[in-house]
């Protein structure tokens, strides 16, 4: 049934409810479909929050990463520090033990206060002897055991900022997967047609682009064959991607490594100036940045856009645009 006949209809019910006012209540009137337009700012409004909270997951995957490796290196230097501890402890104790092993306190004191002048500076030479080695290694050992305290509290710090961390994956995912469903809920109230037009993805590819160079071309080539594939939030390939997952992923068969973050990923390479873009720079947009896409010449790029249109080529003035880098 078209929009107009709906209403048409809905108006022709409301005069017969007018005709019978006090006999049948009046009918409640028909709720207004959605606005094609509207609904279309609405979904990429909420698309745009859910690519920002992923930007956000993704940024603190990477720094749980860095925190678990962090901690590994805590652990291997917190089992040296405690071997190094008990080896000192284990030469201080043999110390003392040597010291007073087959004589009595009273005994070291006559062997300090003989008459004999040679003997006299022999015996007090090797008490010190043996006062300066415990000395030193308990100085050794307070150091060692001051050293150990310090991995340890590290370690304990690092298992918090972990914890820390874990919580904010989980609030972003939260927050991705309520801009996501907020966005299909608006997308099932429009016709069949109508949610064509939003979803409908133009998988052409310009022909008139300019030729890329070295390992750009292996990237924008690889970018470009994935055109058509779907945008899944956090996914890198090889048939669905997000928008970092996608720059990362065509670049790596570059021989190039990309953290999976574009903002992490603005720091990749050299700055490239707007006036200045080359095939195979990475472009980024918002601010903070959110997202990423590789330029292809003529003002476009291809870039994994939403869950709607998925990867697919674009101007680059479709978003707001923060800069450009240069990887490898």
């Amino acid at each position: 049934m078209t929009r107009d006949r709906k209403r048409l209809i809905a108006g022709a019910a409301g005069i017969a409810a007018i005709g019978v006012a006090g006999i049948i209540p009046a009918a409640t009137p028909a709720q207004a479909e959605p606005d094609i337009d509207d609904v279309r700012k609405k979904v990429d409004k909420l698309y745009t929050q859910a690519e920002a909270a992923n930007e956000d997951f993704s940024n603190a995957k990477l720094r749980l990463q860095d925190l678990k490796d962090q901690l590994e290196d805590l652990n291997a230097d917190e089992k040296r520090q405690s071997k190094e501890l008990d080896k000192i402890r284990a030469e201080l104790r043999d110390s003392v033990l040597r010291q007073f092993e087959g004589s009595d306190v009273s005994a070291v004191g006559q062997v300090i206060t003989s008459e004999d002048p040679q003997e006299f500076l022999a015996g007090l030479a090797t008490v010190s002897s043996y006062n300066a080695l415990q000395a030193d290694l308990l100085a050794r050992y307070n150091t060692e055991a001051e050293a150990l305290q310090v991995r340890r509290e590290a370690t304990e710090d690092a298992k918090a900022q972990m914890a820390k961390v874990k919580t904010t994956m989980q609030q972003k995912k939260s927050e991705i997967d309520e801009k996501f469903e907020a966005a299909q809920a608006e997308l099932d109230e429009l016709e069949a047609d109508e949610l064509e037009a939003i979803q409908s993805t133009d998988t052409s590819i310009p022909s008139n682009l300019p030729p890329p160079s070295g390992r750009a071309k292996v990237a924008v080539d690889y970018a470009l064959a994935q055109v058509g594939d779907a945008y899944v939030y956090g996914a890198t390939g090889t048939e669905s991607w997000d928008c970092s997952g996608l720059t990362m992923g065509a670049w790596g068969q570059a021989g190039v490594s990309l953290p999976h973050s574009s903002s992490a990923q603005y720091s990749s390479g050299p700055q490239v100036s707007r006036d200045q873009l080359a095939p195979g720079d990475l472009v980024f947009f918002y601010s903070p940045i959110s997202h990423v896409g590789i330029y292809i010449g003529n003002g476009q790029m291809v870039h994994a856009s939403n869950p709607s249109t998925g990867v697919k080529v674009s101007p680059i003035d479709e978003m707001p645009y923060t800069g450009a880098v240069r990887p490898g």
